[in-house]
């Protein structure tokens, strides 16, 4: 079993640790305040959950959470996505990576500026396992539409939103606050061929 180092900071200092590809590993994309990431960790005391995002607010929230509910599980990066999943990451690391009610965009003139394009989930193949899951949720029914519709044309990936049925119950600060206006959450899981 081969552990793999990467740097990790969140302050003023740095450490080092190891994302153990032998072990259950699930990343949280863009955790925001970490609802989901806690839940999570809650739910899976044996699994190592990453969390990532670029707003080094939200982390130092997440990170007083998780220290408050005693989670040692959690693993915190700043960092934007694309550095993360291209250049980041060792190969094969997560069991499941969830993307969970990412900014939409919009905008016509926007669209370029969403996460989830097909050269994105090209590179999640990289770090995903064999049998490895994307799960994503959205509350914008066009961009579901636009995302779904590029899973289903990578010939890498087959849909199985099973695969999810553990977590159903867990939600991001995002969905709660939607649902709560009753709008509501569509996830889908596609797993790594």
């Amino acid at each position: 079993m081969q552990k793999n180092g990467i740097i990790h900071f969140l302050t003023n200092s740095f450490s080092c640790f190891d994302i153990d590809s032998g072990q259950a590993n699930e990343l949280d994309l863009g955790c925001g305040k970490g609802g989901f990431t806690c839940s999570l960790a809650s739910k899976y005391t044996d699994r190592k959950i990453f969390a990532a995002d670029v707003m080094l607010g939200r982390l130092r929230k997440l990170e007083k959470r998780a220290s408050r509910e005693g989670l040692a599980n959690i693993e915190l990066f700043r960092v934007e996505a694309w550095n993360l999943v291209g250049h980041v990451l060792p190969d094969g690391s997560f069991d499941r990576i969830h993307i969970l009610c990412p900014d939409p965009w919009p905008k016509d003139k926007h669209r370029g500026n969403r996460l989830l394009s097909s050269e994105f989930i090209g590179r999640i193949l990289r770090v995903l396992k064999k049998n490895g899951v994307l799960h994503f949720a959205t509350d914008d029914k066009y961009y579901y539409s636009s995302v779904t519709g590029l899973f289903s044309r990578n010939a890498y990936y087959a849909r199985d939103d099973s695969r999810i049925s553990d977590i159903m119950g867990l939600k991001s600060d995002f969905e709660s606050k939607w649902e709560a206006e009753g709008t509501s959450v569509e996830h889908s899981a596609w797993v790594r061929k």
